[in-house]
């Protein structure tokens, strides 16, 4: 399957040709065009707590403890990890200890940083200090010394990392088979950060760190009922993650509600203007564009549900109308070239890592072989390719602020019949970090018993018009959607 999958992928690059000969590669998304707030009606008015920012607020009043955060976590582990198989590795002597510290330092008046005692989780491709890495491969095992980038972000901000959760195996795919779904254990729970997914959504804690390079934040929040918030290409470090592409991977947070999405995110963004108090803000005189390709294949709830929220944000003042792009051709572009790319960078890590290739998932195995094959002047042109999209898509966002699509086109999957649906998974996710495009998956409703998820997409450095239209949405809808 990876073998049929890359030979195709070669086969529409092959009918590319650049839109000019010195068309250059590209490895990174430019910063936004001006530091112009969002439009004149959308004025920030605080902040819309989730589970996470409640947890936090009960926190600093004294109506909770951090100790009680951890326990009650770790009971969810203990009632639902048998049949999902999210976590990997439990660090509940450390999170119990580390509740303990910051519970003493709260009563001293001592606050590490908005996160203070909150549990969460990080996804096992990602280095968390003394606890193994293990990308969710048996040829893999490393002992990291020290944390990545990102969890030392989150740690500084207060947070207590309470488990490794599952991965697709070196975050090479959209399905974790080997985990369930917490709606339905007989489907897939999405990936690769599926583990995440099953973490938020079940209470195992109030946030989780992952990783999207294709779809691999939005795609499992969709199909398993959470938020999923990709930002800007480059704007989160990327330290001390295994590798799948090193110019596609983006670290991304996921959690209950995108008000603590946005709280996560501005801990891993120190220094940056904060998002999270634009949970307060409305969408009148937003511009939102809804491209009509990002709906073929739809399951006919699915695309209720997404219409649904359509006609909500449009109640809500926003400003809707048909957007030219990504057309068809532009999604089987991107999702071609983005293969290539990413595929490729993936079998030079694992060139260079030498591992025991017999012990890897036969699926994972065989698509790093076939990139092996790919020539360069391919994935040169798969880089030039990208470039090209993204100029479109800047150019795209000059006259609309945000684009709204159906995150995955289909509810999950079953275990038993996943395979075939593998390109509809991830089609409408993967333009945006190809292209390094700042994107969130929020929950619009279900379907067969199953959460569907709309994605917003937003050009360069605009998460703050994310966070705005996805709260927005939210509250609209009651909030929340009942998870798991």
């Amino acid at each position: 399957m990876g073998r049929e999958a890359v030979a195709a992928a070669l086969a529409n690059l092959a009918m590319y040709r650049p839109d000019r000969a010195d068309r250059r590669p590209v490895f990174e998304v430019p910063a936004p065009a001006s530091a112009a707030g969002p439009p004149a009606d959308c004025v920030p008015s605080g902040v819309a707590p989730g589970p996470l920012g409640a947890a936090a607020a009960d926190l600093r009043a004294g109506r909770a403890t951090s100790v009680q955060l951890v326990e009650e976590a770790l009971l969810a582990v203990e009632k639902h990890d048998g049949e999902l198989h999210a976590v990997v590795h439990l660090m509940d002597a450390s999170a119990r200890a580390e509740a303990e510290a910051c519970d003493a330092e709260a009563g001293a008046g001592r606050w590490r940083g908005p996160l203070h005692g909150i549990p969460i989780t990080v996804k096992d491709v990602i280095d968390v200090a003394g606890a193994p890495t293990r990308a969710g491969s048996a040829a893999y095992d490393d002992l990291p010394a020290a944390d990545a980038a990102s969890v030392a972000l989150l740690r500084a901000a207060g947070a207590i990392v309470l488990a490794k959760v599952s991965t697709h195996e070196f975050a090479l795919g959209v399905t974790t088979p080997q985990s369930r779904n917490p709606h339905d254990p007989t489907r897939i729970p999405g990936g690769s950060s599926g583990g995440s997914a099953i973490a938020v959504t079940t209470g195992m804690g109030l946030g989780s760190l992952g990783t999207d390079t294709r779809a691999s934040i939005r795609v499992p929040a969709a199909l398993s009922g959470a938020v999923g918030l990709k930002p800007t290409y480059g704007t989160i470090s990327t330290a001390g993650v295994v590798p799948l592409s090193w110019t596609m991977d983006h670290v991304a947070p996921m959690a209950a509600t995108v008000g603590d999405a946005a709280l996560l995110l501005d801990a891993l963004r120190p220094g940056m203007a904060p998002v999270a108090p634009w949970t307060g803000a409305g969408v009148a005189g937003v511009g939102i564009g809804v491209p009509e390709a990002a709906f073929e294949g739809a399951e006919a709830g699915v695309a209720a549900c997404v219409h649904g929220a359509i006609d909500i944000l449009a109640g809500l003042g926003g400003v809707v109308g048909t957007a030219p792009r990504p057309t068809a051709a532009d999604l089987e572009a991107a999702n071609s070239a983005g293969l290539l790319v990413s595929r490729c960078e993936a079998a030079a890590f694992h060139r260079a890592l030498a591992a025991d290739r017999s012990l890897y998932w036969d699926e994972v195995a065989d698509q790093l072989d076939a990139a092996n094959g790919v020539a360069a002047v391919d994935y040169i042109d798969a880089q030039r390719l990208r470039a090209e999209l993204l100029d479109a898509f800047i150019d795209l966002f000059a006259g609309v602020d945000l684009l709204v699509m159906p995150t995955v086109p289909i509810v999950a999957p079953p275990v038993a019949d996943f395979a075939r649906h593998l390109l509809l998974l991830s089609r409408n996710a993967i333009p945006w970090s190809f292209t390094g495009l700042p994107a969130v998956s929020v929950p619009c409703g279900w379907s067969e018993g199953l959460p569907v998820g709309v994605q917003l997409v937003a050009g360069p450095g605009r998460e703050d018009l994310l966070v705005a239209a996805g709260a927005a949405l939210e509250r609209a809808q009651g909030s929340a959607l009942n998870r798991a």
